[in-house]
């Protein structure tokens, strides 16, 4: 607990220093557009708090946190779609499932949560969709909810289940991962607006650079090794190779999100300016880094 409430506290003052540097370099720059910096702090405020519920509290209060975000983000995720009445009631059943895969979790059924939105969803979520009649769109409202339910809920129940799979290390485990993916995910936007030169996929991220990509892997890496003896108890080989997991899966997750939102919002740039601020791009990168982080440490090590 002491160390948590010491990398609780380095954070909440990087995020103050932060947000005072942001509103000081506004004041001294009213010229240039500090909007996606600012949206960015913004929602770091947000996701500090919950995640201060998800590692201080007990297991049942870390779990709600984590339900509420995953539901807020699936509700975002859907608000990009042109939807229709019979999508609508796919997208309610839908939300019936969160509750339930996180039931699967406070109970310590492993099995079931892990197969519950992979595989049993996945069978039977288009029935109300096909008994809301009509053809028209069938596949692409089914699985844009399939890709919703297993990025926003499945993937980030994995945070949900860290206490569960280790009540000693698993908020520590959980605020360890957060740490590094938000700071990879700083690390490869900065550095890839401000010296990147070489875009990876400029048609489905104009920002991320090669340059962005290998500094956010240096960092994040480099942290890791320094940031594991205190939250984790991993071996330094795996201190190291966890950062590397984080940054790379960390990039794959924003960039799979950056396609989809280019795709879903395509010729609607007011729904494209709404989205950015919002929590949606925010833990894009968390819906791959906590389900490859989690089975990778689950798989190497006893205590999960």
């Amino acid at each position: 607990m002491q160390e948590t409430l010491w990398t609780l506290g380095l954070i909440l003052g990087a995020i103050i220093i932060a947000t005072i540097a942001l509103y000081s370099i506004k004041r001294l720059q009213p010229q240039k557009d500090f909007s996606a910096i600012q949206m960015r702090v913004k929602t770091w405020w947000g996701m500090f708090v919950i995640f201060c519920f998800a590692t201080l509290f007990n297991t049942t209060v870390s779990l709600i946190a984590v339900m509420i975000l995953s539901f807020v983000s699936l509700r975002e995720y859907f608000s990009m779609m042109k939807t229709r009445k019979s999508d609508r009631r796919l997208f309610l059943w839908a939300y019936i499932m969160v509750p339930l895969q996180f039931y699967w979790i406070y109970i310590g059924w492993y099995g079931m949560f892990i197969v519950f939105i992979p595989v049993y969803v996945f069978l039977f979520l288009p029935l109300p969709r096909i008994i809301g009649k009509g053809t028209i769109g069938f596949l692409r409202s089914v699985s844009f909810a399939q890709w919703g339910l297993m990025l926003m809920v499945f993937g980030l129940s994995h945070l949900a289940y860290f206490p569960v799979a280790t009540p000693v290390y698993g908020p520590n485990l959980v605020l360890y991962l957060v740490v590094l993916t938000q700071l990879n995910d700083v690390v490869q936007y900065g550095t890839s607006l401000y010296i990147g030169k070489r875009r990876l996929v400029p048609t489905a991220n104009p920002y991320l650079s090669w340059e962005g990509f290998f500094a956010g892997i240096m960092i994040t890496t480099l942290i890791a090794y320094f940031l594991f003896p205190f939250l984790t108890p991993l071996t330094p080989v795996f201190g190291v190779v966890s950062g590397v997991l984080i940054s790379v899966a960390g990039y794959i997750g924003s960039l799979t999100m950056s396609v989809l939102k280019r795709d879903l919002l395509i010729g609607n740039q007011t729904k494209w300016e709404e989205i950015k601020g919002r929590y949606l791009s925010r833990i894009d990168s968390l819906t791959y880094t906590a389900p490859v982080f989690f089975h990778v440490i689950r798989y190497f090590f006893d205590f999960m």
